[in-house]
């Protein structure tokens, strides 16, 4: 489960602060882009989910987002059987839109952070050496139906550069108008991608 260093009421003035935005997902956006989208699971463990959001070039995949999903603590009962789905490796997005549920992103931070010099995991998965930047986009993730919002995730992306730089995710989200998230939040899951 989620250890955050935020405390509760100061995330819940946060989210109430930022920008909920309702946008193309980023499975569509990577088939529209690319022609093609696959999810494969990399690792999920008790309330982390890391994935590797990728296109095909021919028999090549390449990882165009790396995701981790950190879960809220306390799952609503609300979801039904759409969170196991996504425990089993179903793609977050589609999965509660199928369910009848909106999807909306309340962005936390977008910036960049350096791909190392060293080989890592995402790197591999990229097909990139470093250094290298890449787009990094933090937001919550709310699920919407009827009455009910739920706060679902906290999700930290990083972005293959040739998919979205910063500039390109400022300008589809509305980027939060101060520091959202402590520095110690943040190099946490930051320090998530390399892991």
């Amino acid at each position: 489960m989620r250890n955050t260093l935020i405390p509760p009421s100061v995330l819940a003035a946060l989210l109430s602060a930022c920008a909920t935005e309702s946008v193309l997902l980023n499975s569509d956006r990577i088939e529209q882009r690319f022609g093609n989208y696959g999810i494969e699971v990399l690792a999920s463990e008790a309330g982390l989910r890391r994935s590797n959001l990728f296109s095909y070039d021919g028999d090549t995949a390449t990882c165009r987002t790396y995701a981790v999903v950190d879960f809220v603590e306390q799952l609503d009962d609300s979801y039904g059987d759409a969170h196991e789905r996504v425990l089993a490796g179903e793609s977050i997005g589609a999965t509660f839109r199928q369910e009848g549920w909106d999807i909306q992103k309340q962005t936390l931070y977008i910036g960049n952070v350096v791909l190392p010099a060293e080989a890592t995991e995402i790197g591999r998965l990229m097909r990139l050496a470093g250094p290298r930047e890449l787009a990094l986009h933090v937001y919550q993730l709310v699920l919407v139906r009827d009455e009910l919002e739920l706060e679902y995730a906290m999700i930290m992306e990083a972005h293959h550069p040739d998919y979205l730089t910063r500039t390109e995710l400022e300008s589809i989200f509305t980027p939060p108008r101060q520091e959202r998230l402590p520095p110690a939040e943040l190099a946490r899951l930051s320090a998530l991608i390399f892991r």
